[in-house]
């Protein structure tokens, strides 16, 4: 009963999030395990842990961005995209980004994220250039357009505009 209470206390603390992984990060995945833990991984242990502590000790956030970084730095040589201080959050808000842009909707990106709240997921998007150029260029004088309004048609009628046909009365 105190293991579970102590294990309860623990997890309160701690978001469970699924993570959907691609067949290359799997591959990457099943390498690194086989490289750094046993044929037979111990389900107690942690999959990323701390080098001073061991595989019962997972890493910290520090250290985890810290990693990020040392990385960050090395991809930043080859290609400037990769911003130098990269740390986790920004993969996250990255990804949900380029899912926007795919033309994923909001809920299926909230749900991928793990978000019990649509509010959370909606912080995380930012409008991205492209979308507020296309945006900015809808907002052009519609004369310069010379785009024919919808609701005036040569019969001036609102019935042809909704298209239904006018009863004829008697």
């Amino acid at each position: 009963m105190q293991i579970n209470l102590i294990l309860q206390s623990l997890v309160r603390d701690v978001k469970v999030r699924t993570l959907y992984l691609l067949p290359k990060a799997v591959a990457h995945l099943k390498k690194y395990l086989k490289d750094f833990h046993s044929a037979k991984p111990n389900p107690n242990t942690y999959v990323f842990y701390s080098r001073n502590k061991g595989i019962m000790g997972k890493m910290t956030p520090e250290s985890v961005n810290q990693q990020l970084k040392k990385y960050a730095a090395i991809a930043h040589r080859i290609g400037s995209d990769v911003p130098v201080g990269l740390h986790a959050h920004q993969i996250r808000h990255a990804k949900a980004s380029h899912w926007l842009e795919d033309g994923m909707n909001i809920v299926q990106i909230s749900f991928l994220l793990g978000h019990a709240n649509l509010q959370t997921t909606m912080v995380y998007l930012d409008i991205t250039t492209e979308q507020e150029s296309k945006a900015l260029a809808t907002l052009e004088d519609e004369d310069k357009q010379n785009i024919p309004k919808k609701w005036k048609t040569e019969s001036d009628s609102l019935s042809a505009f909704l298209g239904v046909k006018k009863i004829e009365r008697t």
